[in-house]
């Protein structure tokens, strides 16, 4: 694979329900090998491959034998449970064969958007790829609290690729893009290969799922498409049941491309920014000014002072010492009793201070915003 995906460093790549789990026969091995292939050769490459995958609801209910009907809540969350555990030992041994490390989160919507959650599941998606696993994420199904749809995955792999700061997201769909119409309705329909921005028409163009087990439709991959590519993240909408899906896309295959936003202004990032009063203040000296402009973290060494009471997560400013000029905002690393602690110190002191292993800044680069 040395084409169309040379471009994008950190990929996330969604996978449906359908793609994976034969409701009859259960797990497509051979599809899943293919796929696991594929996801070695890209890291081969360079890059950095993050999953998210539907299944662990249709891999349940064949365990279960539960193949036909619907289901009530309760039994949906109990096929879940159940093959949560199959769909995690599917993907472990596809990717052990290919020498990769697999390690799967389980993560709810809400956790993407709890500022403190998301620092968590952030920091943890981001360790495993750091030690070179593949982080497999998928919905945690079995405590849902609303009806479980198994298209909500769309959006949540948005959500992943946004929290992750990834440059490319790639759906894997039973078609191969967005067309003008649906093309099983409409033999007229025209595939759009390129989508410049994400307009009340592009909108309209999405109609309803196509399978029984991804109800989600071409709807959310377009949602999807909007949370991503507003954050700066492009995505690929392709066919993903053919073998090798990945190697068939970077070798020219068709597919649906949304590009990111021109000049995207991190949702994220705007949101710290302009719609949060901070809960405190860290004040610092020009050292620590100086790196933040070039696009480092704030660690604990550049900071002289902290205000304020505050928890992990919340919204801090970031003042230079000696006035009173905000330069930075952004999401607290620590609680404020710990921060206190650490103030000015190094890294390396951290540990022994609070008796446990340090995280690694007072604010992430990838939490502030820096005022020019």
């Amino acid at each position: 694979m040395t084409g169309r995906l040379s471009a994008y460093k950190r990929i996330v790549v969604k996978i449906g329900s359908a793609l994976l789990v034969d409701r009859a026969s259960g797990l497509k091995r051979a599809w899943l090998t293919s796929l696991a292939r594929d996801i070695a050769g890209l890291r081969g490459r360079g890059h950095e491959v993050l999953v998210v995958s539907s299944g662990a609801v249709a891999m349940g209910r064949t365990v279960l034998d539960m193949r036909s009907g619907s289901l009530r809540l309760e039994e949906s969350q109990a096929a879940a449970a159940v093959g949560q555990i199959a769909l995690a030992r599917a993907w472990s041994e596809a990717l052990d064969a290919e020498t990769i490390t697999t390690g799967q989160v389980l993560v709810t919507i809400d956790d993407t958007e709890s500022r403190r959650r998301y620092l968590n599941a952030r920091a943890t998606i981001g360790a495993l790829l750091r030690m070179g696993a593949v982080p497999v994420i998928n919905e945690n199904d079995t405590v849902a609290t609303s009806e479980i749809r198994y298209g909500d995955n769309d959006r949540l792999a948005a959500r992943v690729a946004t929290m992750m700061n990834a440059d490319l997201l790639i759906i894997l769909s039973d078609v191969d893009g967005l067309y003008t119409a649906s093309p099983a309705v409409d033999p007229e329909a025209r595939h759009l290969p390129e989508i410049e921005a994400i307009t009340p028409a592009i909108e309209a163009m999405a109609g309803e799922a196509a399978s029984e087990l991804s109800r989600g439709g071409m709807r959310t991959k377009v949602e999807a498409a909007k949370i991503a590519t507003q954050a700066g993240t492009a995505m690929i909408i392709t066919k993903g049941t053919i073998e090798h899906p990945l190697g068939a896309l970077d070798d020219g295959a068709t597919c649906s491309l949304f590009h990111a936003a021109k000049a995207p202004v991190s949702a994220w990032k705007s949101w710290i920014a302009g719609q949060l009063e901070p809960q405190g203040r860290l004040v610092v000296d020009a050292g620590a000014a100086r790196a933040l402009q070039s696009g480092k973290s704030l660690l604990p060494a550049g900071v002289r002072r902290v205000e304020g009471a505050f928890q992990r997560g919340d919204t801090l400013a970031v003042v230079l010492d000696g006035t009173d000029t905000e330069i930075a905002r952004g999401l607290a690393g620590y609680d404020s009793d710990e921060a206190v602690r650490i103030t000015g110190r190094r890294t390396s002191e951290i540990e022994v201070i609070l008796g446990h292993e340090p995280r690694a800044a007072m604010i992430h680069r990838d939490d502030m915003v820096v005022k020019t």
